[in-house]
């Protein structure tokens, strides 16, 4: 297999692209031949030993998710067959051609998804479609989403519309906003947004997917027993909140990640995944937004691309070919 391997901890200086042979798969797991692999924030912060990978994960081949073909099944795999066409989670590992995942944090892709689209959706929509249920959002509900033009955020902004829910984005980049809208969503720099949102009564939840720059504004920004779930932060991110306000509101404040979740837990996450929104993706209602696509020898390209502000989706790596993919911004 080709894959994208980190020499230690450090910056772009300790990523190469290895061959080495292909995985194989254990008792309950599935051999997965890839098209494409989808970069998160989270290899990069891996890469500076801030994320490390949970027990049982390749140590040194990044990469949180995976989309492709069954190409061999462990001994006692029964959900799944060769050529079955599979999307899910991986603690480590995903960066790589092959790619071994097991059999309960999978589900089918469905046949409106080509292999692009298909590789640029679990991360981003489990994420989502988790922190969207933990804050309890339903029909006429508002929801503000911070950050809503990266991978999670696109992907919540459709899910929260899909739900019936008034959908509020907080988009800097301004050229991105109208894309964003266009999803459904009252897109609007972060001022305004808040200030909407207030006018509104206050959200029933929000996505916070910057950090602490937001946090204060977001407790102010909630409605009467709202809940707030931050779902992304940058490293050393510290925020002084007034308790007080956080009491007479009601509200909830809730973390959330998932590759350090037990096993048991993201299985049980991904099969409500599959029954919840994997129906939404095969009706179209929602689909994956791809910002770029690097080839997997422009990893280090695309790690400093998704670290950069004002993409409008998932970053990808095509792990199929030795070659370099033209530069779509040339």
């Amino acid at each position: 297999m080709r894959c994208v391997s980190f020499d230690g901890v450090g910056d772009n200086g300790v990523v190469s692209i290895q061959t080495r042979a292909d995985p194989v798969p254990g008792r309950f797991e599935v051999l997965i031949a890839t098209e494409y692999a989808a970069v998160n924030p989270a290899d990069v912060l891996q890469r500076e030993g801030m994320h490390p990978p949970p027990p049982g994960s390749p140590p040194d081949i990044p990469g949180l998710e995976v989309a492709g073909t069954v190409i061999a099944c462990g001994d006692s795999v029964t959900c799944f067959e060769v050529s079955d066409r599979v999307f899910g989670l991986v603690g480590g590992g995903g960066l790589a051609d092959r790619v071994v995942a097991h059999e309960r944090e999978l589900a089918r892709i469905p046949d409106a998804l080509d292999d692009e689209a298909a590789a640029s959706v679990p991360e981003a929509f489990i994420t989502a479609f988790d922190a969207l249920s933990q804050a309890g959002l339903g029909a006429g509900d508002t929801l503000l989403v911070n950050g809503a033009n990266g991978g999670v955020g696109t992907a919540a902004v459709q899910l929260g519309v899909a739900l019936g829910a008034r959908v509020v984005a907080s988009v800097r980049a301004a050229g991105r906003r109208e894309a964003i809208a266009a999803l459904g969503a009252t897109a609007l720099p972060a001022p305004e947004a808040f200030e909407l949102v207030r006018s509104l009564g206050g959200a029933q939840a929000i996505l916070e997917l910057v950090g602490g720059v937001h946090m204060t504004e977001n407790l102010g920004s909630l409605a009467s027993t709202g809940t707030l779930v931050v779902v992304a932060a940058k490293p050393g991110d510290e925020v002084t909140l007034p308790l007080r306000e956080l009491m007479g509101r009601r509200a909830r404040i809730v973390g959330t990640t998932l590759r350090r979740r037990p096993p048991e837990q993201k299985a049980l996450l991904v099969q409500r995944f599959a029954r919840r929104v994997v129906p939404l993706l095969a009706e179209r209602r929602v689909a994956p937004i791809v910002d770029r696509v690097f080839d997997l020898s422009q990893a280090t390209s695309a790690f400093d691309h998704v670290r950069a502000p004002g993409k409008l989706g998932k970053v990808l790596l095509r792990t199929t070919t030795e070659g370099t993919l033209p530069d779509p911004g040339a």
